[in-house]
């Protein structure tokens, strides 16, 4: 049966269609027969839904436009004319916007919970508004200190200040970044440390995150995609040369690489959770043997994945969505 599935993310036009996970999960809900829709977060009404008074008081819809896509370039979305969708009318929504998590972020998890639920006739959103709300990805993965390299999470100059002591080559990042945005390595020695902070906390209310400096990150940040909290399989990110962040977003370096013993252990220890709580579709960061982060929001690799093992790790996600969906 063809599903009606509404994907909530940035401009389709701007998408790397070699690269960019949406674009896959897209290409494999038309393949499977599924109907495609469109729409920017910022048309999300809740409500009547503007001048049109389509939607019934209460409800929440988008400005959306159908769509075709194709793995061709200059041409790998057609669209149909914009009408505002009802969203409860969908039978799954994807939501896929790229972080910042700000109140932006925060307050469309709100307007989704509206229609999310489980069940037949029920609209699923993945992953989970509410989950991925309540799981700030530098945040969620403190709940597994055993896990974790040695980090610190707080607004305190003094703590930060005592932990870079302890530690002399640290990594401060920013919470609620993304693709390696505003994260900087500083060294024993360093003089720019007090400034950093000073610069952050200038601009921002938000605590900073300082951890210890992993040098296997040298040899690469493996992301390890989880579907319904089982592993599926893992890329390897290597930093270029001169650069401390491994995210593709600033020149990484993708490769094929297996899951570790202790990479199976992570996963084990949080697929339950992930699980439980409507996670369906995760990313998360291992350097060497720790943790970093788990990726709820928009997490990436499908494609690398895939040309890597020979695999559709699209198809894997759509397996436990339309699970679910019964």
């Amino acid at each position: 049966m063809a599903l009606r599935i509404a994907v909530q993310m940035d401009p389709l036009e701007d998408v790397n269609i070699d690269g960019d996970s949406t674009f896959a999960l897209m290409l494999e809900a038309q393949r499977r027969g599924h109907d495609l829709f469109v729409y920017d977060v910022r048309t999300l009404c809740l409500g009547e839904g503007g001048a049109e008074r389509t939607v019934q008081q209460g409800r929440l819809s988008a400005r959306a436009r159908p769509v075709r896509v194709s793995r061709e370039r200059g041409r790998h979305a057609v669209f149909g004319e914009t009408a505002r969708l009802d969203l409860a009318t969908t039978d799954a929504i994807l939501m896929r916007q790229d972080p910042p998590f700000d109140m932006g972020y925060i307050t469309a998890t709100h307007m989704l919970e509206h229609v999310h639920g489980t069940g037949p006739g029920k609209t699923l959103v993945v992953n989970d508004p509410k989950a991925v709300r309540d799981a700030p990805e530098k945040l969620l993965v403190t709940h597994y200190p055993d896990l974790m390299p040695p980090t610190l999470v707080t607004w305190d100059r003094e703590a930060l200040s005592e932990f870079r002591d302890r530690y002399g080559d640290v990594i401060l990042k920013p919470l609620y970044g993304n693709g390696g945005a505003g994260i900087f390595r500083i060294r024993e020695g360093d003089e720019n440390f007090a400034s950093l902070l000073e610069l952050h906390f200038s601009r921002s209310h938000e605590p900073l995150m300082i951890q210890r400096y992993e040098p296997l990150v040298r040899k690469g940040d493996k992301r390890i995609i989880l579907v319904d909290g089982k592993p599926i399989g893992a890329i390897n990110r290597v930093p270029a040369s001169g650069e401390a962040r491994s995210n593709m977003h600033v020149g990484g370096r993708a490769e094929a690489v297996a899951l570790t013993k202790r990479d199976e252990e992570i996963c084990a220890r949080i697929g339950s959770h992930l699980r439980d709580n409507g996670l369906i579709f995760v990313g998360i960061d291992v350097i060497g043997d720790w943790l970093t982060e788990i990726n709820v929001t928009s997490p990436t690799g499908l494609q690398e994945l895939d040309r890597f093992n020979d695999m559709n790790s699209a198809g894997l996600v759509w397996d436990a969505i339309e699970s679910k969906l019964g």
